[in-house]
C-alpha cells in the first residue's frame, strides 16, 4: 500500500471532489509505513511540523486556506532532509534523502495545483 497526494475542490455544499492527477505528475507520497516511520517521526515533529504528523492517525487534509501553510511546512522539511533521513527508517537507506525529497516534490506540486484552482490538498 502507498500514500497518495491529491488536490480536492469543495462544492457549494462543502462536499470535496478529488481532482484527476495531471498527466506527467505523480501522486506518490511514500509507502504506507511512512505515516509513522517518516512523516510522523520524532525527527519531523521536532522541527515543529503540524501537518505531516497528522498522517499517524489518519489523513492529512489541508483545507484551501491551509495550503500555503502546508507548502511552508514542505519547505521546512526540505531544509532538513538529511537529519530527517538519519532520524527515521530512511537513515539506513542510501537513497533516503532523495526518496523523501522526491515525495516532498510531489506534495509541493499538488499544493501549487491546489493554489491555482482554490482547492485543498489531501494525503491519504
Amino acid at each position: 500500500m502507498t500514500l497518495s497526494v491529491d488536490v480536492f475542490l469543495l462544492d457549494e455544499d462543502g462536499e470535496s471532489h478529488v481532482q484527476e492527477v495531471p498527466e506527467g505528475s505523480s501522486d506518490l507520497a511514500g509507502p504506507e509505513v511512512w505515516r509513522t516511520a517518516v512523516w510522523g517521526a520524532e525527527a519531523v515533529r521536532a522541527l515543529g511540523a503540524r501537518f505531516f504528523p497528522r498522517l499517524v492517525g489518519g489523513w492529512l487534509v489541508a483545507q484551501p486556506d491551509e495550503v500555503i501553510g502546508l507548502l511552508d511546512e514542505c519547505a521546512l522539511l526540505r531544509r532538513s532532509l538529511a537529519p530527517i533521513a538519519r532520524g527515521t527508517a530512511q537513515g539506513d537507506c542510501p537513497d533516503g534523502v532523495r526518496a523523501i525529497g522526491d515525495r516532498l516534490t510531489n506534495i509541493e506540486a499538488a499544493c501549487h495545483r491546489a493554489l491555482a484552482i482554490g482547492g485543498g490538498v489531501l494525503v491519504w
